[in-house]
């Protein structure tokens, strides 16, 4: 058991290590040397979880489904909303998430694999958007895989905007005003002054910032 322990804990700290080296340089520009140096493991310890750079890179972006937590929210809808603004949160702090969407994002010599992050975010936001169309929260006629597509490419943009201008400090306001402009067109009125665009309260539940009443106009609390 306390040998099963450390080869996690050294697996997890040369994905760590590599989120840090490929989040300063690159996938180009980093090395398996400097990877090790800052894990602090030898080269055998690195070759024992992953033969090369590669395969290093695939698994930070494999990493990127952890983060797709669907929130327990009976409103589908909100669910999505929750899931968007959770992980612009997590994307503050989280050095292998945010080494995960640079490797989807940057043009590299990294060929992520097929089933990259974009398509496992359109998946489970489209997977939502189709419970919650059943459950008559969107307007008739949505078309769920545009606006699951949609929403993530939106996502993507915000978020690069967010590392430029404030490291993403501002990235879960950036959601949420996205939230604001995108749910008039998509939301039936009667579902919208139940939804919660701003910040998702600890435990999950209460609709405690920026409801939007029936009038069509989100009102900050």
């Amino acid at each position: 058991m306390a040998t099963q322990e450390r080869g996690i804990r050294s697996r997890r700290s040369i994905l760590e290590a590599a989120a840090d080296v490929f989040g300063e340089r690159g996938y180009d520009a980093a090395s398996t040397n400097e990877i090790l140096a800052r894990a602090g493991l030898t080269r055998g310890a690195l070759y024992h979880h992953f033969p090369s750079k590669e395969a290093i890179a695939v698994a930070l972006v494999e990493a990127h489904s952890e983060a797709l937590v669907v929130p327990h929210q009976e409103v589908r809808l909100q669910a999505v909303i929750d899931l968007t603004l959770k992980f612009a949160q997590r994307l503050q702090h989280d050095p292998i998430l945010r080494a995960s969407v640079r490797l989807a994002i940057e043009q590299s010599a990294f060929a992520p694999p097929a089933r990259t992050p974009y398509i496992q975010s359109i998946t489970v936001i489209g997977e939502l958007l189709e419970q919650a169309c059943r459950q008559g929260e969107l307007l008739p006629g949505t078309d769920v895989a545009e606006v699951a597509a949609t929403i993530v490419g939106a996502f993507t943009g915000l978020q690069v905007m967010s590392q430029v201008y404030s490291n993403r400090e501002d990235l879960p306001s950036r959601v949420s005003a996205l939230w604001r402009l995108v749910l008039p067109g998509l939301a039936s009125p009667g579902i919208i002054p139940r939804l919660r665009t701003g910040a998702v309260p600890e435990d999950g539940t209460g609709l405690i910032e920026n409801s939007m009443p029936a009038g069509g106009e989100f009102a900050p609390t």
